[in-house]
């Protein structure tokens, strides 16, 4: 068991992102967040994120209790990193008590709770109808052919891009569109030599862009089995690494240190593009007299990769029951939400900006819908698209330790150390540190 909690806690350092935001003060509907629920009419739910996560299932409460009027359901918000020290310290202690009937983990950390506390959470298999989910969304929300996590948002990746700035520099949006990496490049010095404007940001101690990548070839960090590491003769990691060298040799990176310097590379208008998650659109959006002037198209591929596409992803969570008393309303009532309802996923869209999983909704008004931002481009459309053609990967347990490898690696290649050195170097590390 420690071996297991030493799997789990190790997964446990945050990675910045929006759909990983640690805001957070704890609120609760009904009662003290530590409290199990009283009664067989009573949810708990956990999530962080008032604005997103918190707020979307707010809608599904509406949707359910309408319904199932002697229902009460309690949504309590922690930071993400609450969650987790949370869930491992109940879990560990072999007791559910004082946890919540439903909780919202990470993709990225799925596979180290199902793994390390197989027992703890609910089957939901025969609740909710796996196949009506994005594929790449099962490998982490699934193990040993069972459905445990309820599919919920899409980490879908697009490249938005500033159209005033490509037509200076003599583009077009489309010009961008289904490109890869190389051409990205090519069209990013030009748009640097006529603008004055760099083509992206990136933080040196955020591999996301790695990430995103590396899945767009259908590749991870880790071998198939989501526990071996994959890093000395990873062809899409070796392809990624060269490309980003590439890109920062080009001279077209903004280099930022954190989220808000992240947020203002593009907000002051510094950038020509941010390669990144849909949930970036309400942060473009947030300034006003851009409007008109952005577009989205297709995440670049890696051009010596097989089998590398204009699809990725970064970031986005599950649901999850837990195998407690209660289990079966907490079951019936995701798959008669999130697991059924487009109209739910309709407003969740319109109201809170998720962009779902399930497929069924993709072709609600609400993601048909033309946003006059974006030039009239139907771009919640367009990323329900990219997200069916998102590759399967799975993430495993080990990401954030792993990244934490590559990340000096990655300095060390950049300052001009053999990328096979780099790569060894980090194989033989992750191979002695992740048991």
């Amino acid at each position: 068991m420690k071996k297991k909690l030493s799997a789990v806690l190790l997964s446990s350092f945050l990675l910045l992102s929006a759909c990983s935001s640690n805001s957070g003060n704890t609120s609760n509907s009904a009662k003290p967040a530590d409290q199990a629920p009283a009664s067989a009419k009573e949810i708990t739910v956990w999530a962080w994120d008032k604005n997103f996560n918190i707020a979307a299932m707010k809608l599904a409460e509406e949707a359910y209790v309408k319904d199932h009027p002697d229902v009460k359901i309690n949504i309590v918000e922690y930071a993400q990193d609450d969650i987790i020290q949370k869930l491992n310290t109940g879990l560990n202690s072999g007791t559910t008590s004082g946890l919540p009937n439903v909780v919202l983990i990470e993709d990225y950390r799925a596979q180290s709770f199902l793994k390390a506390y197989p027992d703890s959470f609910q089957d939901l298999s025969s609740s909710i109808k796996a196949s009506d989910f994005a594929d790449y969304k099962i490998g982490s929300t699934s193990l040993n052919g069972k459905q445990y996590g309820l599919p919920f948002d899409s980490g879908v990746t697009g490249l938005y891009v500033r159209t005033d700035y490509l037509q200076q520099a003599g583009y077009k949006a489309d010009d961008l569109k289904n490109l890869d990496w190389d051409k990205f490049i090519e069209i990013g010095k030009v748009v640097k030599a006529k603008t004055g404007k760099d083509m992206l940001t990136q933080d040196p101690n955020d591999l996301g862009l790695i990430r995103m990548m590396i899945q767009s070839a259908g590749s991870w960090y880790l071998k198939s089995d989501g526990a071996t590491p994959d890093l000395k003769d990873n062809a899409a990691l070796k392809d990624a690494f060269q490309t980003y060298k590439s890109l920062m040799s080009a001279n077209i990176v903004k280099i930022t240190s954190d989220w808000n310097s992240f947020l203002a590379g593009f907000n002051s208008g510094a950038v020509a593009t941010v390669p990144t998650g849909n949930w970036i659109t309400p942060s473009v959006k947030a300034q006003a007299d851009q409007s008109g002037k952005w577009a989205v198209v297709p995440f670049p591929k890696l051009k010596n990769t097989a089998g590398s596409v204009n699809a990725s992803n970064l970031g986005g969570s599950s649901w999850y029951v837990l195998n407690s008393p209660g289990k079966e309303l907490a079951a019936d009532f995701l798959g008669k939400t999130l697991g059924s309802n487009v109209d739910l996923y309709q407003k969740m869209l319109t109201n809170v900006g998720v962009i779902g999983t399930y497929k069924p909704a993709a072709s609600g008004d609400a993601y048909t819908k033309a946003d006059d931002f974006f030039g009239g481009q139907k771009i919640s459309s367009d990323f329900a698209t990219w997200t069916t053609q998102i590759p399967k990967v799975n993430y495993g347990m080990h990401t954030y330790e792993i990244e934490d490898i590559l990340k000096v690696g990655a300095q060390s290649y950049l300052k001009g150390t053999d990328l096979d050195k780099v790569l060894g170097d980090a194989q033989s590390q992750a191979e002695s540190q992740i048991k």
